[in-house]
């Protein structure tokens, strides 16, 4: 069984453990990621969209192989164990072919499945919930398991072929908000009711069994579900457990199974541990982590401005938005509204779409004008303190160099300790 999969289904024990994924592509969260959890000696499960990596190249321009070569190259570099790297993929499917007819999505997600696992992934999610261009305006439950468990025969295929056959996990299910968050929460999210949750899982179990797949059943490790929980450009919505009850109940009825919830970004901390407890024992961060280092390079660019010289100024924070501008099919459709508005969501909104840009050659260069200006130049402390007032703190009891590229990763690893805490593998 997958080490984390077995690590997440142990309920002969009173301690409630979870785990969370770093759903990014970002070098520095990613790097920020491995430190942390080195630190506390534990697995690290990093997981890739099938936005972000495909077999042409995604949005990042990686292949899943190079993907995993690029993550184990950070590693190398963190002096991160491998044996403790995980790494996955999410929503994994025709999520990225949905403009064309059936056949051919299903048959370009079949080769993105393969290239996933022979690339080593070893945990799947398995999402075929999105309509192709020529399928019915609702799809069935039954033809959404049928499809996912002809995805799952590739992926079961492929890990004999590269002897990881017992080291596979699944996740499915559908109920998920649209990635990076909602456009707008309204009324907010509702809780998915526990007989809809049932009745996914038996439309699989069902699929899976009739495809021959008795082996990969007994490795779905989890379930998504919607436990309430999202945010949008600008509100969170928290969780709140009296509303998720009967939910959590009833995944007693399937020991092997934990619940998976997305768009954990933002949750204070006590919801997070909150959510573990109520068996949503894996959760998922992406842009609330690339939102804490773009927080983090925001303050160093103001920290900047107020100890180099003009002409010497690098101009992040307007670099950035020059770029997005110039470039806007990662926002214009999800900022709506006058051009002030627009201004201050490209630079600050919780959905962050500005981290699709920060590998643009521009702001690339920008950034590193940025560092090296205050490596030349040292951060005086009062000024550390009036920007970055908790790595101040850290600065100032030893626990944290004042190395601008330090300073923005534990703004990350601030974030990442929460869901540590959470998720019982931390205690500070």
């Amino acid at each position: 069984m997958n080490r984390l999969h077995h690590a997440l289904t142990q309920r002969d024990t009173h301690q409630v453990r979870g785990v969370y994924s770093v759903c990014s592509a970002n070098e520095y969260v990613l790097r920020a990621a491995m430190s942390h959890a080195g630190r506390l000696g534990i697995d690290l499960l990093i997981e890739a969209t099938s936005n972000q990596v495909d077999q042409y190249g995604g949005y990042t321009g990686m292949t899943p192989a190079v993907f995993r070569q690029w993550v184990e190259t950070l590693a190398a570099e963190e002096s991160f164990p491998l044996g403790q790297l995980h790494l996955g993929g999410d929503h994994l499917g025709p999520n990225a072919w949905q403009a064309l007819p059936a056949a051919e999505a299903m048959a370009r997600a079949d080769v993105l499945i393969d290239a996933y696992v022979r690339a080593g992934f070893s945990k799947i999610h398995l999402d075929c919930s999105m309509r192709c261009a020529d399928d019915q305006a609702v799809l069935s439950e039954a033809l959404i398991a049928e499809r996912a468990a002809r995805l799952c025969a590739v992926a079961e295929s492929a890990a004999v072929d590269i002897g990881l056959s017992d080291e596979m996990a699944y996740v499915i299910g559908t109920e998920v908000p649209v990635p990076g968050g909602e456009t707008s929460l309204g009324g907010g999210v509702a809780v998915t009711r526990p007989e809809a949750a049932a009745s996914t899982i038996e439309a699989h179990r069902q699929a899976f069994i009739a495809a021959g797949l008795a082996s990969a059943w007994s490795r779905i490790m989890a379930l998504v579900v919607q436990p309430g929980v999202d945010f949008d450009h600008t509100s969170v919505q928290q969780y709140t457990p009296a509303n998720a009850v009967a939910l959590t109940r009833m995944i007693d009825a399937y020991p092997s199974m934990v619940f998976e919830a997305h768009s954990t970004d933002y949750q204070p901390e006590a919801a997070l541990t909150a959510l573990v407890r109520d068996r949503f024992a894996i959760l998922k961060v992406g842009p609330g982590v690339t939102h804490a280092l773009r927080e983090g390079w925001f303050a160093l660019a103001a920290i900047e401005r107020e100890v180099v010289s003009a002409e010497c100024y690098s101009a992040l924070p307007d670099v950035l938005d020059s770029v997005m501008i110039a470039q806007p099919k990662y926002w214009q459709k999800y900022y709506q509204g006058d051009a002030q508005l627009q201004l201050w969501l490209r630079r600050f909104s919780f959905s962050d779409r500005s981290r699709y840009y920060w590998g643009d050659a521009k702001v690339m260069e920008a950034l590193n004008r940025m560092i090296q200006n205050l490596r030349q130049t040292a951060i005086p402390l009062c000024v550390l303190s009036q920007y970055m007032p908790e790595q101040y703190q850290a600065v100032l009891l030893g626990e944290l160099d004042s190395d601008p590229v330090a300073l923005a990763r534990h703004k990350v690893e601030r974030v990442l300790n929460q869901y540590a805490r959470a998720c019982g593998v931390a205690t500070t």
